[in-house]
């Protein structure tokens, strides 16, 4: 018997494994399946999961072809609600799919893929309840390698260390040549100004750090591979923590020198 191939937007989502798809398989085995594996061009849109049980089971799956107007929305719809998934999986998730939507022929049909309300990055983040910079990195991720992206939508691997993979290498900077004359206070602002850019990006990397090691350490699976991906994760958490306090502690200095610098070009007047 030749095995139906998954859509590839089927294919963001984890497959089952171990205790939890032995469950599935006896369930459907003494049940039979309750719900009907959804097609599309000759392909399993939704429950592949089921589909694998049913062959496991020896049950004869039972198949509806997908009637909607969108196969993008309809596969968020039935799989983002009901899976435990870290922000970082969401997001990447919600990239995805974007991004094969405007990959299809625009003389396809709507149902091809489009999906409305996914057009901006703040679109994007509302449904996935990522934070707008998490879901940037995921959109980086999925444009520039689909691959990896389906990876991290899968819980293959975080989303930090597949941003981390697709950076381009930075060249050693130039050690900066000594100021000949005193900074001015708009410099200095300016200065400060980016620091502060940099610490926010650093507080909502720490923040979505902690919200993957938290899915990690609730989500059943291979123990192995989790408490190594966790290992991974607090580190770098910690490496991200060290970076926003240096930030802050830049901020404070910066904020003295800004005054420092006001109260002697007013003591000059």
């Amino acid at each position: 018997m030749t095995r139906l191939e998954l859509h590839p937007l089927c294919t963001l989502f984890p497959r089952l494994t171990g205790a939890d798809f032995d469950a599935l398989r006896d369930d459907i085995a003494a049940n039979g399946l309750r719900q009907p594996i959804v097609m599309h061009e000759g392909m399993i849109l939704d429950g592949g999961n089921r589909y694998a049980a049913c062959l496991a089971a020896n049950i004869k799956p039972t198949f509806a072809e997908f009637r909607g107007d969108s196969i993008g929305a309809f596969v968020l719809s039935v799989n983002m609600h009901r899976r435990h998934l870290s922000p970082g999986q969401q997001a990447a998730i919600m990239a995805t799919v974007q991004s094969w939507a405007d990959a299809q022929p625009a003389n396809r049909p709507q149902k091809a893929g489009n999906v409305a309300g996914l057009s901006t990055i703040a679109d994007r983040a509302a449904q996935s309840g990522a934070s707008e910079r998490t879901q940037r990195m995921a959109d980086k991720v999925a444009k520039a390698s689909p691959e990896l992206s389906g990876q991290v939508a899968r819980g293959e691997i975080s989303l930090p260390k597949a941003a981390k993979q697709i950076e381009p290498t930075k060249p050693t900077p130039k050690p900066a040549k000594p100021a000949k004359n005193a900074p001015t206070i708009e410099s200095l602002q300016a200065e400060n100004e980016s620091l502060r850019g940099e610490l926010k990006e650093a507080h909502d990397i720490a923040r979505d750090l902690a919200h993957e090691l938290e899915s990690y350490e609730t989500a059943s699976g291979d123990v192995k591979a989790a408490a190594k991906e966790l290992t991974t994760l607090k580190g770098m958490l910690h490496t991200v923590e060290t970076q926003r306090d240096s930030y802050m502690t830049k901020c404070n200095e910066m904020v003295k020198s800004v005054n420092y610098w006001k109260r002697k070009a007013g003591g000059a007047k």
